[in-house]
């Protein structure tokens, strides 16, 4: 899977721009497949742990993807990928004395999921609390799991609905070489761009009303 952020189109809303994309697909022959959504909450460690233990403070990113329902995903910035069941979230609160969740940061990307031949694609608007923040395209090349196997194929697909937005190959893939591709490499993906729109904009984009 590749997962990239798609900048809105000039002149247009996150709407309109996420239409623009979707009647491509749907203009290529691709066939709507249901809904999607991944959501991330961020914890950070509580200060009474920094301050006697002496250690710097550390973000652990919980998150949860529709595409598997009974898995929650608990990664760290350069860090490990913890996979655990559903509820790992109830184990979250339990150790509130730990991590503390930073509410105002959840971040989530909903929307379509749609099917080309080999191909799983999908469109996700990109919501913090009530703000719109950016788009989300996450392409899947399904009977391939070595990602350096396929990524001339993904890249060629994505080009002939994003053109110039199509993103460069994903950092993940660089550590993953010829080894199997799983689902914690894509959440790791959604977690670099849940990130890197936080820091883009501290105020809702353009165009949403």
């Amino acid at each position: 899977s590749s997962v990239a952020q798609v900048p809105v189109a000039e002149g247009k809303s996150v709407q309109q721009t996420v239409e623009l994309l979707t009647r491509k697909l749907e203009l290529l022959g691709a066939e709507k497949q249901g809904t999607f959504c991944v959501d991330c909450e961020t914890y950070h460690t509580a200060a009474s742990t920094i301050s006697s233990q002496g250690q710097t403070g550390k973000l652990m990113y919980v998150m949860h993807n529709s595409e598997y329902p009974l898995s929650c995903f608990a990664l760290f910035e350069n860090g490990p990928c913890l996979l655990a069941d559903t509820n790992f979230d109830v184990l979250m609160v339990k150790l509130k004395g730990f991590f503390q969740n930073a509410k105002a940061n959840k971040i989530e990307s909903r929307g379509t999921r749609y099917q080309y031949c080999d191909f799983l694609v999908k469109v996700g608007t990109v919501t913090m609390g009530p703000n719109v923040r950016g788009i989300s395209v996450e392409v899947e090349y399904c009977p391939c799991v070595i990602a350096n196997d396929c990524w001339n194929l993904l890249m060629e697909f994505m080009q002939s609905f994003m053109g110039s937005h199509t993103p460069g190959i994903p950092s993940v893939f660089s550590t993953k070489h010829d080894s199997i591709y799983c689902p914690a490499d894509t959440m790791v993906q959604y977690m670099e761009l849940f990130n890197k729109i936080r820091k883009q904009q501290q105020v809702p984009v353009a165009g949403i009303r």
